[in-house]
């Protein structure tokens, strides 16, 4: 790749996230700025933004709270089964509740991250879940890149695959960034540049 090439990429991955996350996080402002809440009273864009922010953060807290009791419980079925039987509503609303599960649940549920040879020998990444089948295969799960929320669920024997001995955070990174993520440590691939 030719060093003009090289400095154009390298300056993109290290500017594109920094302006990607300042047009979200300008974006967020004007939008919680724009809520009617308490527009009214305050004048200040900003003591609008704390106050709606703190608005949200105590039904947030609130609605968690009731989540742990038996009418928590109640009110989710209610809700699930009530957006189950919208069509059209019901894809956004699954889909948004698995990103949001999947993302505040962290890591705990996937145990170790393993190599997977399939396909005409190239090797994916996927992670164990923890669980066997009746026959004695291991459930794993193989994300999709960059979207970890899809995937396959797939069942293999112990010596169908290897296990990476890397950490769940490095090989999701690598996932969550198509690749593009690797850090010295997790890179196990030599990298060939050509000039």
């Amino acid at each position: 790749m030719a060093s003009w090439k090289r400095d154009l990429a390298s300056g993109l991955v290290v500017l594109l996230p920094i302006v990607v996350t300042l047009y979200v996080v300008w974006w967020i402002f004007v939008k919680l700025a724009a809520i009617a809440l308490l527009s009214p009273l305050v004048t200040n864009p900003v003591v609008g933004v704390l106050l709606t922010l703190s608005v949200f953060l105590l039904v947030v807290f609130s609605v968690g709270y009731m989540m742990r009791t038996a009418l928590g419980g109640f009110v989710e079925g209610v809700i699930d089964e009530l957006f189950n039987q919208l069509p059209g509503l019901r894809i956004v609303y699954n889909a948004s509740k698995m990103a949001v599960e999947t993302a505040l649940t962290g890591t705990s549920d996937l145990q170790k991250p393993v190599k997977v040879t399939l396909w005409n020998d190239m090797r994916m990444t996927a992670f164990k879940t923890g669980q066997k089948t009746q026959d004695g295969r291991d459930v794993l799960f193989l994300p999709t890149a960059p979207n970890i929320t899809t995937g396959f669920v797939i069942e293999l024997e112990p010596e169908k695959y290897e296990e990476t001995g890397e950490r769940v955070e490095e090989a999701l990174t690598r996932v969550l960034s198509a690749g593009f993520g690797e850090t010295a440590e997790t890179t196990t691939v030599e990298k060939v540049v050509d000039d």
